[in-house]
């Protein structure tokens, strides 16, 4: 199929995603409707900007600038595009519940037919309206943001306004994720799924699935091999399973290098010359809100360009304590940065590394990379950078000692790590493997789960409007979200309204496409806030989705119960993390037949 000249117009984006948006079919007939989206763009400029559309964003996660505008702003460049009062806008959002469906009322059937037609906006002209509006500054710049969306309104067709306005809300609905976009670029350039391993390596180092998207429409598929890590674009963390005990680890590992496990903001410390960047899991760029690291980094790190994963956690100097993940979690507001840099400081325990100088040292084995790591990020004097201290052994009577100590001086337990293998970016497998003191206990580990719904308040609950949410863990395979856990304890009132805050800017009018229950919550929300749950265990249930064996929703019956957690309860919000980085399924289901549930029938 060839390419639109002049680029593509945007009404064809329009048509395509509402298609997708409508038809189901699961990733597959996703991807495929998206790899004719990605062969039909006009070149490397426009394959770039199609994934960040298509994801509500105008740019890579790290990179992606806010439109900046609330809805009062969305609903006052509507009004002015129509010609219409404001109050007006607003009695029709609240009656269609959509200010996506109003705008597309209001601006009219004929606008499609008149001057929209004749100006064919392409989705380059529309991502570049866009982006103006997002770097829009100045006096008067929230005015200028509005009359600027006004007009760019005034020349969409009527398809396209439900798109452009649900983007700027932040509530795009598309529920297109990563998997599904990986799977449509390997499709568009190779007939089948074949380049999704090679696609998934060149995004997980580059965490911009636009540069990927770019490079295939230029190069091919050869041209990948050319994607490498780079300070300044995060890569995307590897992750840790989980077993048992140290017996376990040693059974499955044999030799194991054994690390603290801490229990901080997840961060990564880019150093190229005096330039020094620092990214979350999330891949969001935190490097404002830790002005002592950043210094720290340019003072202890001992080379031009460098790359380390590692933990921050906050300090307190008055007790000389390392501070809980909450306190920690604070310092991500860049509101009194200097003033909270002073009074709880971070400490930085740097556990690996992905680059030095113009090598990837990702490839190399963890041995290498450790070792390595001690050289390139030496303490200077208190430095505010340490290397985790870590002990290598095959004996499970010393992991257990060292696993002793580690949870005696208040940490989260210890991460054990196979020497001989590679940095695996965005992967989970055992070569990490993880183990806190609830497994010796005999309970369940926290989850992390995506919350996909929420239950309105009754009785003593009413006045928060929320009383308990729908937890989901994540099938990373076929890009969904099953339930495992409806949960509605462990929060404050004032923590429960926060919530509900979040969640009902997210609120979907369905169950989005992504998700698959039985149960029907009384909100439907977009997978993307993560809560950390406690549970007593694990246990067969008929009412979630999680482990059935096969699409289970409330149109189809799964083939076996799912799972669902015994007595959960909520431990604290993950701002953190992404819906992706839940807990997965099939975690679910292996520590389910560790505690000896029942295998999956099928």
């Amino acid at each position: 199929m060839s390419a639109p000249r002049g680029g593509m117009p945007i009404a064809e984006l329009a048509a395509t995603l509402e298609h997708v948006t409508t038809s189901g079919g699961g990733r597959t007939r996703t991807a495929k409707a998206l790899a004719i989206l990605f062969q039909r763009t006009s070149g490397p400029d426009e394959a770039r900007i199609l994934p960040y559309l298509l994801q509500g964003r105008l740019g890579p996660p790290f990179a992606a600038p806010t439109l900046g505008m609330d809805e009062r702003r969305i609903a006052q460049a509507l009004a002015q595009a129509a010609q219409r009062p404001e109050d007006e806008v607003w009695r029709l959002y609240q009656q269609l519940g959509d200010l996506g469906s109003a705008a597309a009322q209001l601006l009219g059937a004929g606008q499609a037919d008149s001057a929209t037609a004749a100006s064919g906006l392409t989705v380059q002209d529309v991502y570049d309206r866009l982006r103006a509006i997002a770097e829009t500054a100045g006096r008067g710049a929230a005015q200028r943001k509005v009359s600027t969306f006004a007009d760019l309104l005034r020349g969409l067709p009527v398809a396209a306004i439900p798109f452009v306005v649900r983007m700027a809300q932040g509530k795009l609905r598309l529920q297109i994720g990563d998997a599904a976009l990986i799977d449509g670029l390997s499709f568009a350039f190779a007939g089948s799924t074949t380049l999704r391993p090679t696609i998934a390596h060149a995004y997980n180092v580059r965490s911009d699935l636009g540069l990927v998207a770019a490079t295939l429409r230029s190069g091919g598929a050869a041209a990948l091999a050319a994607i490498h890590p780079a300070p300044g674009r995060p890569v995307r963390a590897e992750l840790a399973e989980r077993l048992p005990s140290a017996q376990a680890i040693i059974e499955r590992m044999g030799m194991v290098l054994v690390e603290p496990k801490y229990d901080g903001v997840r961060l990564q410390v880019h150093k190229e010359g005096d330039r020094i960047w620092l990214f979350t899991r999330r891949l969001e760029e935190m490097t404002a809100a830790f002005p002592e690291l950043v210094e720290a980094a340019r003072r202890q790190i001992r080379a031009e360009r460098a790359m380390l994963d590692g933990e921050a956690v906050g300090f307190d100097p008055r007790t000389q304590r390392l501070l809980p993940f909450q306190e920690t979690a604070r310092r991500r507001r860049v509101h009194r940065v200097a003033q909270m840099a002073e009074s709880f400081p971070v400490h930085y325990y740097a556990f690996d590394l992905l680059l030095l100088d113009d090598e990837d040292w990702m490839p190399r084995p963890q041995r290498e990379r450790s070792a390595q790591l001690r050289a390139v990020a030496q303490a200077a004097g208190a430095g505010t950078i340490e290397v985790t201290p870590q002990l290598e052994t095959r004996d499970v009577t010393a992991l257990q000692r060292f696993f002793e100590q580690q949870v005696r001086q208040g940490l989260e337990g210890i991460v054990a790590k196979q020497p001989d293998a590679p940095y695996l970016a965005g992967e989970r497998r055992d070569v990490w493997v993880k183990l806190k003191p609830e497994y010796a206990q005999g309970m369940a580990d926290t989850f992390d789960l995506a919350i996909v719904g929420y239950d309105r308040g009754r009785g003593k609950r009413a006045p928060l409007g929320i009383g308990s949410v729908l937890g989901a863990v994540y099938d990373s395979m076929h890009d969904r979200y099953r339930t495992v856990a409806r949960v509605g304890s462990g929060l404050s009132d004032a923590q429960w309204r926060h919530l509900r805050e979040q969640l009902e800017r997210i609120c979907a009018p369905q169950r989005p496409p992504q998700v698959e229950a039985i149960l029907t919550p009384d909100v439907w929300v977009e997978p993307r806030y993560v809560i950390e749950v406690r549970a007593g265990g694990i246990t067969r249930s008929p009412q979630h989705t999680a482990g059935a064996g096969a699409k289970a929703d409330a149109r189809k019956r799964p083939r076996s119960s799912g799972y669902a957690l015994r007595f959960p309860r909520i431990v604290r919000l993950r701002d953190d993390k992404r819906a992706e980085d839940a807990t997965t399924e099939e975690e679910l289901v292996g520590l389910a037949k560790l505690a000896g549930q029942a295998p999956l029938s099928t």
